[in-house]
């Protein structure tokens, strides 16, 4: 019973996972999207959200599932849940020192029935965003609902994982116990759980200081199962998200495991009275001060964990050309159709690389990947063979010989021409341009959620008023360009990258509107 108990928790958990994902794409817009982009924007901001939201949820299980739910619905990049998943560690510090304070701990747990019931009805009686974010709020309740469950199951072996003949200090004990308290948390599926149980045991002189730091050692990397959990079933990013977790929490246990002795020598020295008097002050300290330590370390190489993460966990091969199989040019109609997710995904990765581009945000992206991938789809393309006679499937076929190219001409802007899109978007005389643009460039995305078929029609008409608008503006500003450099008000190379910033502007506005307007064309006919 016990094992069909944890069992249904763990496809709870995994059903509350995949609703929540679902849900967050689908609401996915400009507003969340721009917000939580705002606060992740640079690694300090993104911790600071990681520890003020875990802080405030009182789990950091609940941060590091959130992270890995953004990056799956990709409103957030991977790099930015990095920054979320260093401040869970530090804000999950905080109910320990509730405890060791007032001994009170908030759960989580207690709001999951509420918030299940209030996201059910808001999906039942509430429309369109509000609908979806009833099943974000359904999803994160059954997500907990789930952990709650894996514990109740688990309930056995909880039992026989007491505080009884624990080991005396050594180096090999604090090692024995640091594995303990990674099965403890796995098994209560909570490290504020643990850390509460540790502070009540230190409390009691149940154990020794020694023994209660290996043990809040242990606790902080066995949190990070709930996270690797998370990822079954999740994109790339989100893998490597859930695992950045466990890899940072064991590279900050390792060195917490090296400070416990130090910091016993820094107390007595400095605070003689503390292990003596308030041993589970001075544990809570030692806990935060060495996630918080982990933190000032990281930071300054985040970006450089997050290339380190990528190597561990690469990309798939042309991930974008996965739904291509040769087996299906025998059927022109079926290979269009993967044609077409294909070029979906390449638009939405060349969408999301602009925006990054004009809202001025440093993220590598492997361009070079990207245009092995793009030629991948074309030469798939080049093997579908029709005639006139077969009037839709020749349209649509036509439509993506369209679609590809423009999307090559559009990675190219991308990639020759970054520096431009600088120029551009730090231009005062494009400002008004590049906000157009950012917003078109969420309404285009938005589409590929909206089942309306008109909505297609509209984003098309948007981007044909964009691109003749840009072309206007463009025509405008060569003259004064001209005029400045003529009069000596502008020099000649300020003068020429304006230039090629504006022709950059007006490039990028056309071929998405060639790409939106055959995107129509090959979405209506699917109707």
């Amino acid at each position: 019973m016990e094992l069909l108990t944890t069992l249904g928790g763990l496809g709870l958990f995994l059903l509350g996972m995949g609703i929540m994902t679902r849900a967050l794409k689908a609401i996915t817009g400009r507003q969340i999207k721009r917000i939580l982009s705002d606060l992740t924007k640079s690694p300090v901001s993104a911790v600071t959200f990681g520890a003020l939201t875990t802080a405030l949820l009182q789990s950091s299980s609940a941060t590091t599932i959130a992270a890995v739910g953004f990056v799956s619905a990709e409103i957030i990049s991977f790099t930015s849940s990095l920054g979320i998943i260093f401040g869970a560690n530090l804000g999950t510090t905080i109910t320990g020192w509730l405890v060791a304070l007032f001994g009170f701990k908030f759960k989580i747990g207690s709001l999951v029935y509420p918030l299940l019931f209030t996201g059910a009805l808001l999906n039942l009686l509430a429309h369109k965003k509000l609908a979806q974010l009833g099943l974000v709020m359904a999803g994160f309740a059954l997500v907990f609902l789930g952990i709650s469950l894996m514990q109740s199951g688990m309930t056995g072996m909880q039992d026989l994982l007491t505080f009884d003949n624990f080991p005396g200090d050594s180096w090999l004990s604090r090692l024995q116990l640091i594995g303990f308290g990674i099965l403890f948390t796995i098994v209560t599926q909570s490290s504020s759980a643990g850390i509460a149980a540790t502070l009540t045991a230190l409390n009691a002189d149940l154990i020794v200081f020694e023994q209660a730091a290996a043990l809040a050692i242990g606790m902080d990397i066995g949190t990070t199962a709930t996270a690797a959990l998370a990822t079954i079933g999740g994109s790339v990013n989100a893998k490597r998200t859930g695992f950045s977790h466990v890899i940072y929490n064991l590279m900050t246990a390792t060195m917490a495991f090296f400070l416990i002795s130090p910091f016993i020598e820094a107390a007595d020295q400095f605070f003689p009275e503390l292990l003596n008097q308030d041993p589970e002050l001075a544990l809570v300290a030692f806990h935060s001060g060495f996630n918080l330590l982990g933190v000032i370390l990281v930071i300054p190489f985040t970006h450089k964990f997050a290339r380190f993460m990528k190597k561990v966990i690469p990309s798939k091969p042309n991930e974008h050309n996965r739904f291509l199989d040769n087996a299906l040019l025998a059927n022109p109609d079926l290979a269009l159709v993967a044609v077409n997710k294909s070029l979906n995904s390449h638009l939405m990765v060349l969408l999301d690389i602009l925006e990054i581009q004009l809202m001025r945000r440093d993220i590598d992206f492997d361009l070079v990947r990207l245009q092995s991938s793009l030629d991948e789809c074309h030469r798939y393309i080049d093997k579908i063979h029709l005639t006139p006679a077969n009037n839709v499937l020749w349209n649509q076929l036509l439509a993506a010989i369209h679609i590809i190219d423009h999307l090559q001409r559009l990675h190219e802007r991308c990639e020759e021409d970054a520096q431009r899109a600088v120029t551009a978007s730090n231009w005062q005389e494009l400002a008004e341009a590049r906000i157009n643009l950012i917003t078109f460039i969420n309404n285009f995305r938005d589409c590929f959620n909206d089942k309306n078929a008109n909505s297609w029609k509209l984003v098309s008409e948007e981007a044909l008023t964009l691109s003749t608008s840009v072309e206007n503006l463009q025509l405008r500003l060569r003259q004064e360009i001209a005029e400045n450099i003529g009069s000596g008000q502008m020099d000649i190379t300020q003068g020429t990258q304006y230039l090629e910033a504006t022709r950059w502007f007006a490039r990028v506005c056309y071929h998405l509107h060639r790409i939106s307007s055959r995107m129509t064309q090959l979405h209506m006919s699917n109707q």
